[in-house]
């Protein structure tokens, strides 16, 4: 399963032909590093919630096109989608079979952050070896502890580096793949890594500098 990253959070996962996408957000496209007519051959699409660093409909009706991709996210997002035109499938607490992609998805609360209202957060976990929390430290994902590879916000208003390195600790994957970070310029991002990396490699994880649009790894 090769991982790509686009941009903070938008990632795509190619296994068998077959591509999954998560959170093509406005973060992404802003500064126009990443075309979102680049992404337009994915079979799938996975939303966690619906901030727009997570979810940009312009954006997605690019990628959309005329392939029609199936649309995945929870009620609020779902219900969004379909009143912009797009056709969403609802998603609670279940199983989804994706082709070569067996996809779990647990609702899970948002960390805090200054908003009226806080959304609920749909982590996903793919086939058994991939899990991306979205935008959540929630203890439920404690059951995945020991993940192969672990999705794992490392800039956002509602965490420090210590709560980062911490939730990771407790999930212990193999190998981190830094998102939620597209705001930060080039050389604070490598700045960051720089912090990071030493501390997470000693803990036993692989971090992966993922600091370009299409880096990607394979597990």
């Amino acid at each position: 399963m090769r991982i790509e990253k686009f941009v903070h959070s938008c990632l795509r996962l190619t296994l068998e032909g077959k591509r999954l996408l998560f959170d093509p957000g406005k973060f992404s496209f802003v500064d126009g590093r990443v075309d979102p007519r680049d992404l337009s051959d994915v079979d799938f699409i996975l939303f966690t919630h619906g901030h727009p660093d997570h979810l940009d409909c312009q954006a997605l009706r690019t990628i959309v096109g005329d392939d029609a991709p199936r649309i995945f996210g929870g009620t609020k997002v779902a219900a969004m989608l379909r009143s912009q035109g797009f056709s969403a499938d609802e998603v609670g607490e279940e199983s989804l079979d994706l082709g070569p992609f067996t996809v779990g998805a647990l609702p899970v609360r948002h960390e805090p952050i200054l908003a009226a209202e806080i959304p609920t957060v749909l982590a996903f976990l793919v086939n058994d070896r991939f899990l991306n929390p979205g935008d959540s430290f929630d203890e439920r994902l404690h059951q995945f502890s020991g993940i192969e590879a672990l999705a794992l916000p490392v800039m956002a208003p509602f965490l420090t580096e210590i709560g980062a390195y911490e939730f990771a600790k407790a999930m212990r994957p193999s190998q981190v793949i830094p998102v939620h970070d597209g705001y930060a310029r080039d050389w604070f991002l490598t700045q960051r890594y720089d912090t990071y990396q030493p501390y997470f490699e000693e803990a036993g994880m692989t971090f992966h500098r993922l600091l370009h649009p299409g880096d990607g790894v394979d597990l």
